[in-house]
C-alpha cells in the first residue's frame, strides 16, 4: 500500500496489451470508509435523528406525529403527540443568527393557524375549534387569557398564518417580516439598506435578461467546442486577435457609457432615480478601471508568449478528432456534476440527521431540550467530514480517469475504425472493473494535503483581527504552499491515471514513470502548460467577455429602473462556469495527449516495425522539428569548419 520501489528497474511502455485490477488493498480499504459513512447514516436513523429531522421535536424532547418515552428529569416529556404532527414555534422571528437557531419554545400542534389570531381570546377559540393547542401543554385553552405565564408559554401576538403545506412538519409563517429581519441581520455589513433593496431590484427586474445571457453563454461554450475541432490549426491566432479586439474594444465602450452617464445625470431627476444613476456611474468606472488594467496585463503576456505556439497547434488539432471520435467527451462534465450534487445532498442529509442525534440535554439558562453528541460519537462530525473531501475528490479522480482512458485507447488503436463503439463507456468500464483502488488511492492523497489546508484557512480566519499579524502571515504563506502542492499533486494524478490507462500499473508506479517521462520533457510540458492553458483560459474570457459586453448592452436600457451590478456579477460567473465546465475536459484531453505523445516519441522512431501512433498533425510536427534541428547542426558545424579554417589561415 506505500509508495516505494524506487530501484525498480525501468520499463518498457506496452500500451493496451494486459487488464490487471490495480491498488486491491486500497479499494479494500475506501470500501471500509464508506462503510463506515453508511455505519453513521445508519446510526442517525436508528437513534431517532431522521424521524426527528423529519418530523420535527418540541422543546420537550418530544417527536411529533409519535408516542414519546418519558425522559428523566424533564417534566414535559413523553407526551402523546401521535395527533400532533406539526411543530409550532411561539416567537418563530427570535432567531439566533450566530448559532443559525430558532430561540423559541417548539410545541407539537395537530394544526398549524390559518388565520392571523391577534388576541389570546382567538387562540382560546382556534383551539377548541380546531382541537388544536398553541400555549404550552401544561396550559389548559380557557386559561390562555388570564394565566400569569402566558408571556413566555403562549405565542406572540399576533400569530400571523402559516403556509398551507408546512415545510418539514414545521408551522412557518407566511409573513416575510421574520425572514425579512434574518435577512437584514446577515446582511449586516452593509451599511445602506436602500442600496441592498435597489440591487435585489435590479435582479428580479432584469431576471428575463440574466437567464438570456446565461443562454448566451452556454451556446458560445458549444460555438468555442466546435471552433476549436474544426480550425485548432489557426485557432491560436484567431482567439488571441478577437481577445485583443473584444478586450480592448470592451474597454472603449465602458469608458463611452460612463461618459455617456456622466453627462446624463441631471440633478433635477427624482432623488430615487439620482441615486440610481449614481451607482451606475460609479459601477461603469469601476468596470472600466479594471477592463483596463485586466487588457494590459492581457496584452503583455501575449506578447511574451507568441512564439511557443507550435506543439500547442498539434494537440489542439488532434483534440479536436478526438472529440469527434469521443463525443460522448462532452457530456462528462454534466455526469460527474450530477453525481457530486447526488452525493452532497446525501452528505448533507446525513450531517443534519447528526445535528439532532444524541442523547437530550436541558438548557439549564432556557429550559429547553437539545440534543447533544458526547464521547466518541461526537468524532462522527469528523469522519463525515473527511468522507465529503475523499470521496468528492474520488468522483472527479474517476472523471479524470475515464477521460484518460478514453483518450489512451484513441491514442494507441493505430486503426481507428477498430475503436469501440462507445470508447468513453468502455473507459468507464475499464475503470469501473479494474482500477477503482488507483483513484481511491489518488484522491486519498489530495485528501491529505487538503485537510491541513482547510483547517489552516478557519484558523486563519479566525485570527482575523487579532494582533499577532506574524502568526497569521506564518499561517497564510503555509495556505499558500499547500495550495500549490495540491495543484502540482492534482496535475501528477491526472498524468498517472493517464499511465494507469497505458499499462494497468499501480499508482505509485504510474505516477514514478509519468514523472520521469515529465522531467525528460520538462521544457514541453512548461509549453503545454503555460501556451495551452493560456489559450483555453483566453477562451473563457472571450465567453465570459462577450456575455458581458452582452448584459451591458442589453441593461443599459433599464438606466432608470435597475442597479447593474449583482445581475452582471451573476452572469459573468455563470459564463465563466459553464466555459470552465466545456474547456478543462478539453484541457485534460490535451494532457492526455501530451504524455501519450511524449511516450510515443521516446519509444518509437517510425521505422519498419517501430512506427508512430500520432496522428499526422503531431507526425508533422516532428518532422518539422527534426528538419529544424538538422540544420541547426548543420549550420553549427559550418560555423566550426568556418572558424578552424579562418584558425589555420591565421597561423
Amino acid at each position: 500500500m506505500g509508495c516505494c520501489g524506487s530501484t525498480q528497474k525501468q520499463r518498457d511502455w506496452k500500451p493496451l496489451e494486459q487488464k490487471k485490477c490495480t491498488d486491491i488493498p486500497w479499494l479494500i480499504l475506501f470500501i471500509l470508509f464508506n462503510i463506515g459513512m453508511l455505519f453513521i447514516c445508519g446510526f442517525a436513523i436508528a437513534t431517532g435523528a431522521a424521524s426527528r429531522l423529519i418530523s420535527g421535536y418540541d422543546s420537550y424532547g418530544n417527536t411529533c406525529g409519535q408516542m414519546n418515552a418519558k425522559i428523566p428529569g424533564i417534566e414535559l416529556s413523553g407526551q402523546d403527540h401521535i395527533s400532533r404532527k406539526y411543530v409550532f414555534f411561539l416567537d418563530p422571528c427570535n432567531i439566533d443568527i450566530m448559532r443559525r437557531k430558532i430561540k423559541s419554545i417548539a410545541l407539537c400542534v395537530s394544526k398549524c393557524p390559518n388565520a392571523e389570531l391577534k388576541s389570546y381570546e382567538d387562540l382560546t377559540k382556534f383551539s377548541t375549534t380546531n382541537g388544536s393547542d398553541l400555549c404550552s401543554y401544561e396550559i389548559a385553552p380557557d386559561m390562555y387569557s388570564s394565566h400569569p405565564a402566558r408571556a413566555t408559554k403562549c405565542p406572540t401576538l399576533p400569530v400571523h398564518p402559516s403556509a398551507s403545506l408546512p415545510v418539514f412538519h414545521r408551522c412557518m409563517p407566511v409573513d416575510i417580516s421574520c425572514y425579512a429581519k434574518f435577512a437584514e441581520a446577515f446582511i449586516t455589513f452593509v451599511s445602506d439598506n436602500s442600496v441592498v433593496h435597489r440591487v435585489i431590484a435590479g435582479v428580479m427586474t432584469s431576471k428575463d435578461i440574466i437567464m438570456g445571457l446565461c443562454l448566451l453563454a452556454l451556446v458560445l461554450s458549444l460555438i468555442l467546442m466546435v471552433v476549436i475541432r474544426y480550425i485548432s490549426v489557426i485557432l491560436v491566432w484567431i482567439l488571441t486577435a478577437v481577445v485583443v479586439v473584444v478586450a480592448t474594444g470592451g474597454c472603449g465602450v465602458l469608458w463611452w457609457l460612463y461618459v455617456d452617464h456622466r453627462n446624463s445625470v441631471n440633478a433635477t431627476l427624482p432623488a430615487h432615480e439620482l441615486e440610481v444613476a449614481k451607482d451606475n456611474q460609479q459601477a461603469l468606472l469601476i468596470y472600466a478601471i479594471g477592463a483596463t488594467i485586466f487588457t494590459l496585463i492581457l496584452l503583455l503576456l501575449m506578447f511574451f508568449m507568441r512564439k511557443r505556439v507550435a506543439l500547442t497547434i498539434a494537440l489542439f488539432h488532434v483534440a479536436g478528432k478526438v472529440f469527434t471520435h469521443l463525443p460522448l467527451l462532452a457530456l462528462q462534465p454534466f455526469w460527474t456534476f450530477l453525481t457530486l450534487m447526488l452525493f452532497w445532498v446525501y452528505w448533507i442529509t446525513v450531517l443534519l440527521f447528526l445535528g439532532t442525534a444524541g442523547s437530550p440535554v436541558q438548557n439549564n439558562q432556557t429550559g429547553l431540550v437539545e440534543f447533544h453528541m458526547d464521547g466518541p460519537l461526537q468524532y462522527m462530525v469528523w469522519y463525515h467530514a473527511v468522507g465529503l473531501i475523499w470521496i468528492s475528490e474520488f468522483i472527479l479522480a474517476c472523471q479524470q480517469m475515464t477521460v484518460a482512458g478514453a483518450v489512451v485507447t484513441y491514442y494507441f488503436t493505430r486503426d481507428k475504425s477498430q475503436l469501440p463503439f462507445t470508447p468513453i463507456v468502455s473507459s468507464a468500464l475499464s475503470l469501473m472493473r479494474y482500477h477503482l483502488g488507483t483513484v481511491a488511492k489518488g484522491a486519498f492523497i489530495i485528501t491529505l494535503v487538503e485537510i491541513p489546508r482547510l483547517i489552516l484557512t478557519y484558523i486563519h480566519n479566525q485570527l482575523k483581527g487579532s494582533e499577532n499579524a506574524c502568526a497569521r502571515c506564518m499561517i497564510k504563506a503555509c495556505i499558500c504552499c499547500l495550495w500549490c502542492l495540491e495543484k502540482c499533486l492534482s496535475y501528477l494524478n491526472m498524468n498517472a491515471y493517464t499511465a494507469t490507462a497505458i499499462n494497468s500499473t499501480g499508482f505509485c508506479t504510474s505516477a514514478r514513470d509519468a514523472f520521469f517521462i515529465l522531467a525528460e520533457n520538462v521544457l514541453r510540458v512548461a509549453t503545454i502548460n503555460s501556451v495551452g492553458d493560456f489559450v483555453l483560459f483566453l477562451g473563457k474570457i472571450l465567453i465570459v467577455s462577450c456575455t458581458a459586453f452582452a448584459g451591458v448592452l442589453a441593461l443599459n436600457y433599464q438606466r432608470e429602473y435597475t442597479v447593474w451590478v449583482l445581475p452582471l456579477i451573476i452572469v459573468c460567473v455563470f459564463a465563466f462556469l459553464v466555459a470552465h465546465c466545456f474547456l478543462s475536459i478539453f484541457e485534460s484531453v490535451v494532457d492526455v495527449l501530451f504524455l501519450c505523445f511524449a511516450i510515443d516519441t521516446k519509444y518509437n522512431d517510425g521505422s519498419p516495425g517501430s512506427e508512430y501512433y500520432m496522428d499526422k498533425a503531431l507526425m508533422e510536427f516532428v518532422e518539422n522539428t527534426r528538419k529544424a534541428a538538422e540544420r541547426y547542426t548543420k549550420a553549427e558545424g559550418n560555423s566550426r569548419e568556418m572558424k578552424s579554417m579562418t584558425g589555420s589561415s591565421l597561423a
